[in-house]
């Protein structure tokens, strides 16, 4: 279960250039392990239960509001918003805070740019903690728009519904050029009807509360305007990258945990990445879905954590 709720005991805005600044907080011990959370999305924040996750009495953990999402200024902003602005980010905010090393924790999109930002500078990551896995890749975009709509077909119909026919051949155009439409009348509509869509698809069981909190103005404003753009821009990433770039990473400890009934970011990618890198910890858990917040997945991720714990404090790691 949960750690009690906890406070920050440090917080600030981190300016990043001349447009955007980051919302980052630090929480648990202030000379304990340092560990990273990233959130999902792209565009979704942090939320406070998100601090429950770590050991308060063991972990340093900082978490933060990637550009252009929750609290981090402007909200919903897709200038100079990339994979490689978001790894760059990642590491302005470590040297600002003076850390070394640090775990890394994330789920969904956060799983993507924890490999990206682990790529890019192995040094600096100590170990990865990876849940519902997505790679950016082609397939797993065309599935996020067509794919879960078989599962979800009621969902799905209301999702397409603000998009004329003619203009359902590609479906992200559409959305994208409603999204990205300077009038709030236009906008907002098709951003609360994608977030909408992803919050009704992310547990095995109904969640009701999910799928009105990305439904939310404040919520899917950001989530929807950047996963669209990241979608359109393939992630910034090449095709296959982050299962080309593993050899940079195969030494580092990690954990793979995936819900069986993940409809937003299906098996099969954990899969073909715990395949392609056998010295990772593979966990298929199969009475859930994609949520951080089903019993199971939940259980598994805080079991990763404390056995990260336990193989520093031994001296394993």
């Amino acid at each position: 279960m949960l750690y009690p709720p906890i406070a920050p005991f440090a917080s600030g805005m981190l300016p990043l250039d001349g447009m955007h600044a980051m919302y980052w907080e630090q929480c648990g011990s202030p000379q304990g392990y340092p560990a990273l959370y990233l959130h999902g999305g792209p565009g979704d924040g942090c939320v406070p239960a998100c601090r429950q996750l770590f050991d308060p009495g063991f972990y340093r953990a900082v978490l933060f509001d990637q550009r252009g999402s929750g609290r981090s200024t402007p909200r919903g902003e897709l200038r100079d918003n990339s994979t490689a602005h978001l790894v760059a980010d990642i590491e302005r905010l470590r040297e600002h805070l003076g850390i070394e090393r640090w775990l890394v924790f994330g789920g969904s999109w956060g799983s993507t740019l924890a490999l990206a930002y682990a790529q890019a500078h192995p040094e600096r990551v100590s170990g990865l903690i990876l849940r519902g896995i997505f790679l950016g890749e082609r397939r797993e975009i065309d599935w996020f728009l067509h794919g879960m709509g078989q599962f979800f077909p009621e969902e799905w119909q209301r999702f397409v519904a603000p998009i004329p026919e003619a203009e359902r051949g590609d479906l992200l155009a559409a959305y994208y050029r409603r999204l990205t439409d300077p009038d709030p009348a236009v906008h907002l509509p098709a951003c609360r009807a994608w977030g909408r869509y992803e919050g009704a698809c992310v547990a095995l069981r109904p969640n009701a509360d999910a799928a009105e909190r990305a439904g939310s103005e404040y919520v899917a404003l950001s989530l929807a305007r950047l996963e669209a753009h990241y979608f359109v821009n393939r992630v910034f990433l090449p095709e296959g990258a982050l299962l080309d770039g593993l050899a940079r990473i195969r030494h580092i400890p990690a954990a793979i945990v995936q819900g069986r009934y993940d409809v937003v970011c299906p098996p099969a990618t954990a899969l073909r990445l715990a395949q392609a890198w056998p010295q990772a910890h593979y966990e298929l858990v199969e009475a859930a879905g994609h949520s951080l917040w089903e019993p199971d997945i939940l259980d598994a991720l805080l079991r990763q954590l404390e056995r990260f714990r336990d193989a520093h404090l031994a001296g394993r790691v």
